[in-house]
């Protein structure tokens, strides 16, 4: 069985997908542009990009009851490898601890040419 997970603090979605899905004690989040959600354009510095889509996979998180804690795998999409360092700056404030699984990697292009999109996968504490 699978739940749709939205939530308006989240870019909607732009095409025929969910922001994520809940399945069980899982949660897979849609890769999440960075899109500054007071101004709906998308974010073009590395560091914030990376908190601005890392800011909407924890407000989907949040309102199934999960948060950043519960993820165990992020891959994050990349039109610039060399936004890499920069990237893993940002990205480091969003886990303490056990650092969840991950991959990045550069691809030709994103959708309405965003420098970076991130999805992750978040399991539940039982």
């Amino acid at each position: 069985m699978k739940k749709e997970i939205s939530t308006p603090l989240a870019p909607a979605a732009i095409g025929p997908y969910s922001q994520g899905i809940e399945t069980d004690s899982m949660i897979f989040t849609s890769g999440q542009l960075p899109i500054n959600m007071q101004t709906g354009e998308l974010e073009t510095d590395p560091k914030k990009a990376t908190q601005a889509s890392l800011n909407h996979i924890k407000s989907i998180l949040k309102q199934a009851g999960y948060d950043m804690t519960n993820i165990v795998k992020v891959t994050i999409f990349v039109a610039d490898m060399n936004h890499f360092a920069s990237i893993n700056e940002t990205y480091a404030e969003f886990f303490g601890g056990v650092a969840p699984a991950r991959s990045c990697v550069e691809v030709a292009k994103l959708p309405k040419d965003a420098i970076l999109e991130i999805e992750a996968i978040a399991v539940k504490n039982k």
